[in-house]
C-alpha cells in the first residue's frame, strides 16, 4: 500500500506530535486478544503490559515498548511521518519474530487516528489490517486491530484491543 492512497480518506492527516500524547512512563495496559484455541474455535485472552513511549525529531518520529510480561515477549512500536504525504507509516516488531512487520498507513481528524495496510494472519491468510487510535482524554487512550480477509467475508473482524491508562503519579515524559 502507498502512503500516497491510505484507506482513510483525505480527511485524516498526520502532524507532528500526533503520537506525543503517548510520551512519558508508565502506562497500564489492558489487552484483549482473539485467539484460536487447540479446538480451533476462537476465544477472547486478556492479559497486561506496561509500557511507555517517546517522541523525536519534534514529534516526526514516535516509538515505544512495551512489555508482556505474563506472555513471555515484548514489543516496539515505530512510527515515522512523511511530511509531503501528511502520512504516519506504523511499524511493529516484537521479541518472538525481530523484523519489522508490514507498516499500516493512516493519520488522524480529531482524536481519532485510522491506519492501513495489508499482512497476513496467524494462518497466513492475507488481510487487510486496521489500526484505530482513539485519545480518550487525559491518560486513556484505545488502540484497536482489526483483519479483514483479502479472499473471504467482507468486513472487518477486531482481533486485538488495548486500553492505555497512565499509572497515578505518572506525568508526561
Amino acid at each position: 500500500m502507498s502512503q500516497e492512497s491510505p484507506e482513510p480518506g483525505a480527511r485524516f492527516v498526520g502532524r507532528p506530535g500526533d503520537f506525543d500524547f503517548l510520551v512519558g512512563a508508565p502506562w497500564r495496559v489492558r489487552n484483549r486478544r482473539l485467539r484460536r484455541g487447540a479446538d480451533g474455535r476462537e476465544h477472547w485472552v486478556e492479559f497486561e503490559a506496561l509500557t511507555e513511549a517517546w517522541s523525536h525529531l519534534g514529534g516526526q518520529v514516535s516509538i515505544d515498548e512495551i512489555r508482556f510480561e505474563s506472555e513471555g515477549f515484548s514489543g516496539c512500536t515505530v512510527r515515522s511521518l512523511n511530511l509531503q504525504t501528511r502520512q504516519w507509516a506504523i511499524y511493529w516488531i516484537n521479541s518472538r519474530h525481530g523484523g519489522l512487520f508490514p507498516p499500516v498507513f493512516g493519520g488522524w481528524d480529531g482524536e481519532r487516528g485510522e491506519f492501513y495496510g495489508e499482512d497476513e494472519d496467524e494462518q497466513g491468510r492475507p488481510v487487510r489490517v486496521r489500526f484505530l487510535w482513539e485519545r480518550l482524554g487525559p491518560g486513556c487512550a484505545r488502540w484497536t486491530q482489526a483483519f479483514a480477509l483479502l479472499a473471504g467475508a467482507p468486513g472487518w473482524v477486531d482481533n486485538w484491543v488495548m486500553e492505555f491508562e497512565r499509572l497515578p503519579g505518572a506525568g508526561r515524559g
